[in-house]
């Protein structure tokens, strides 16, 4: 079964309704009401009802009881319809609007269709205060817009600019020369390409790394060969050797969500092997590091080497005091 977290998830909301009555009911008819068998609505009660960092004494707020041939669920979150308001109504149809954005054009029906039906929604709520100004949407990066604005005039004249910029393995901010060749947003963040003098070769800034830009008199010729395209490589910005490749081996209890955002095959023990373009070897340990026992470097060894010794430094750093 090419089961996903989506699929999942649809199951689950779907389940909820019919069993929060606070009656048995029989599993069988349960799994045949969701078009899926026995072991998979179990798999499902049991993602719904594991939890392992609850505190002490903690009641859920969701209870599910599991027989051998029936189920039932105690809730009081369910007594009563539940209605969203017309800021969250918008909010879910600005939502659908940025990404029919980023959708094929033969993906966009659907979402097309789901937005109308969020509009007439929302026209039939006239108790709730008029939908002012609800259609607004950021990119978390008001901070940098005057950075940005710099930046795409300095682009715009050829005219070199002074950053003073913290790189992600810096303890402090460094000054550099830049030659800005373009500005980029990818992964929810911009991004500035451009020629650092002190590095001597092409760089990606983080636009939320650069505490302050300057334009300066000098001015530039971009290379005739440069080309964004050759920066950005599914929707991600990135800049490198390209032999350099990270290879990660994501354990089964995340390898799903990750098959799901990244692309790729689960082998047969419910694992995930991906690869990514390396330019950063830092980026590569944070990156591992954030899933914890679920993620381990294959290669390349300098990466393997990079996160035995940060994990020593972290054993090895003194204990808060209790």
């Amino acid at each position: 079964m090419n089961d996903t977290a989506a699929d999942q998830l649809r199951r689950i909301l779907q389940l909820i309704p019919e069993l929060a009555d606070d009656t048995e009911h029989d599993v069988a008819e349960i799994a045949a009401l969701l078009g899926v068998d026995r072991r998979t609505l179990m798999r499902d009660l049991q993602s719904l009802g594991e939890r392992y960092d609850d505190p002490a004494g903690f009641v859920e707020g969701v209870q599910i009881l599991v027989e051998a041939d029936a189920v039932s669920l105690h809730s009081d979150h369910f007594l009563r319809p539940m209605r969203l308001t017309v800021a969250e109504l918008g909010a879910l149809e600005l939502g659908l609007a940025l990404l029919r954005s980023e959708r094929p054009p033969e993906e966009q029906a659907p979402i097309e269709r789901a937005r109308e039906r969020l509009r007439k929604v929302i026209a039939r709520l006239p108790d709730d205060p008029p939908p002012v100004e609800l259609r607004t949407a950021s990119t978390g990066a008001e901070a940098e817009a005057g950075t940005l604005a710099i930046i795409r005039r300095a682009v715009l004249e050829q005219r070199k600019l002074a950053l003073t910029y913290r790189g992600s393995g810096d303890d402090a901010a460094g000054e550099r020369v830049v030659c800005p060749y373009a500005p980029a947003f990818a992964s929810g963040g911009w991004y500035l390409i451009a020629h650092c003098e002190r590095s001597e070769g092409l760089r990606v800034f983080r636009l939320d790394r650069v505490e302050r830009v300057a334009p300066l008199g000098d001015r530039f010729e971009p290379p005739g060969d440069f080309s964004l395209e050759g920066v950005m490589h599914d929707g991600r910005v990135f800049h490198g050797a390209p032999d350099a490749v990270l290879r990660v081996r994501y354990g089964p209890a995340i390898a799903r969500w990750i098959a799901e955002r990244e692309g790729g095959v689960l082998a047969p023990d419910g694992s995930l092997t991906a690869e990514y373009p390396l330019a950063d070897v830092q980026w590569a340990v944070r990156h591992v590091l954030q899933y914890g026992p679920d993620a381990e470097v294959l290669q390349p060894p300098e990466v393997v080497a990079a996160v035995r010794a940060r994990l020593r430094e972290m054993l090895a750093a003194p204990k808060p005091a209790a």
